[in-house]
């Protein structure tokens, strides 16, 4: 289940060339695939990017040709779906070939994770984390719920059965330890429980900003990631119920309707184009990014930092190169949440 709120962001990668291909796009291929030519070349790179931390870096494709530069500039991270399909593909090729040098790569990739955790369950944007906000524990684009989504796979899945032991239980209880981590992140607001910021503080687990344009604020994309998660864990316990059933209530309370975003052409920007909020009564419901805490109302945040209440009053670079709305909560509430309620009731009445 990966879950990105940045599709904006991208989309614009993809035109750039920045990000042509990523592992994922070869995680379907069969296991014969998988002990062929074209993956062992597609591994040799994979290998060549891995840092000396264990990790592998973002916003570059990892698989097209092998990394020529400076191996100790190589800068591992968990933010923008780096690291964890790299580990799924050395799996993968480890299980088809038993070639040693990719269960050594996946081992050291795998200690990377587990030692980046925080003693409360979170983890950074990166190991080690350093002093800026990259040390605050990172939901934003899906990133703490990724890491836990593989470590659950390497606890559990036949796929990394190769893992010692000693690892697969680390993994698990990583697991555990990243679930509690969620419920003591979750923010009151009154006394009530709502959603999630993009990032919390790693003492305290306060709400935290980000980039100038990324606010302590209530999350409508992240948040939606994370609830999808607590509802795939197995046999939840009271804590988890509590913490879906105030989430959804929250993005029930919180869409926006009678609105729609819409691409128009404009001669004067420098893309020749110009996202715009217009009134429509018949268009299905959206959400916004961010919502301020306290009064729960959208807000949209320029690199200034300065909040505004409409998109348009950011300006040109950040109101096109963000994803300010979204539907991310939609199918949650329509499909999701009604059938996990209803599995749920079912186990408390078997």
């Amino acid at each position: 289940m990966i879950f990105r709120c940045g599709l904006v962001i991208a989309a614009l990668l993809l035109v750039a060339g920045i990000a042509d291909a990523r592992p994922k796009d070869f995680l379907k291929k069969s296991d014969g695939w998988f002990a062929g030519d074209e993956a062992r070349r597609i591994a040799r790179h994979i290998l060549s990017f891995q840092s000396e931390t264990g990790g592998w870096p973002k916003n570059v494709d990892t698989t097209a040709a092998p990394f020529t530069g400076d191996r100790s500039q190589l800068k591992g991270t968990y933010d923008n779906g780096a690291t964890t399909d790299e580990l799924r593909f050395l799996a993968r090729i480890y299980k088809a070939t038993k070639d040693s040098k990719y269960h050594q790569s996946f081992d050291r990739g795998l200690d990377s994770i587990l030692k980046g955790q925080y003693t409360n369950g979170g983890w950074p944007q990166f190991s080690p984390p350093g002093a800026g906000y990259h040390r605050y524990i990172t939901f934003n684009d899906g990133a703490m719920v990724r890491l836990l989504e593989l470590l659950r796979e390497v606890a559990t899945s036949v796929t990394y059965d190769f893992v010692d032991d000693h690892r697969r239980q680390a993994a698990s209880d990583a697991v555990s330890r990243g679930i509690d981590c969620i419920l003591k992140c979750q923010i009151r607001v009154n006394g009530t429980l709502t959603v999630w910021c993009a990032q919390h503080d790693e003492i305290d687990f306060r709400p935290r900003p980000a980039r100038t344009f990324e606010l302590a604020t209530l999350s409508g994309c992240e948040s939606a990631g994370i609830t999808r998660f607590l509802m795939s864990i197995e046999d939840p316990s009271p804590e988890i119920v509590q913490s879906v059933d105030a989430a959804v209530e929250w993005f029930k309370k919180s869409k926006l309707t009678g609105i729609r975003v819409e691409i128009e052409k404009d001669e004067k920007g420098p893309e020749g184009i110009n996202r715009v909020v217009v009134a429509d009564e018949h268009a299905p419901p959206l959400w916004a990014r961010f919502y301020q805490i306290e009064t729960n109302q959208p807000v949209f945040v320029d690199r200034d930092g300065v909040p505004q209440a409409t998109l348009a009053k950011i300006g040109y670079e950040r109101r096109n190169g963000y994803a300010w709305y979204g539907t991310w909560p939609q199918k949650l509430l329509s499909d999701d949440y009604p059938k996990w309620r209803r599995k749920i009731s079912l186990k408390v009445s078997s």
